[in-house]
């Protein structure tokens, strides 16, 4: 089992940043990829980015274009997304994901664990 606690959610304004976290905790963090994904009100939920235990990445870059950078700390069982020139459609739940011993992938069913999300509202 893995737990997974995100934070750093709030309100900005366009342009502005923000950097998420997610705490995991229980099964080793290390042998997890993890994800970012969001959900806006009556969309699906949409990949962002994704990490795996050895930092190679991956984006949506249709719909980050290079503004947010995922990262993670091992040694504080966290991983964080760092959101830069926020648009008003950032606007979502951001949900942190954790899948074990696998690649980096983009799919939703492909994560185990989920956390509760945490609210990004991004004015115009």
């Amino acid at each position: 089992q893995v737990q997974l606690v995100e934070s750093g959610g709030g309100l900005v304004q366009a342009g502005g940043s923000l950097r998420l976290s997610c705490a995991a905790s229980g099964r080793s963090f290390n042998s997890n990829t993890m994800g970012w994904f969001r959900q806006a009100p009556g969309k699906e939920r949409e990949f962002v980015a994704a990490i795996t235990s050895f930092g190679g990445t991956l984006y949506n870059f249709d719909s980050v274009e290079g503004r947010f950078r995922i990262s993670r700390d091992n040694a504080k069982n966290t991983v964080y997304l760092q959101m830069n020139s926020l648009k008003p459609e950032d606007t979502a739940v951001y949900y942190c994901a954790a899948r074990p011993y696998g690649a980096a992938r983009s799919t939703a069913d492909d994560y185990t664990y989920w956390g509760q999300g945490t609210q990004v509202t991004v004015s115009s």
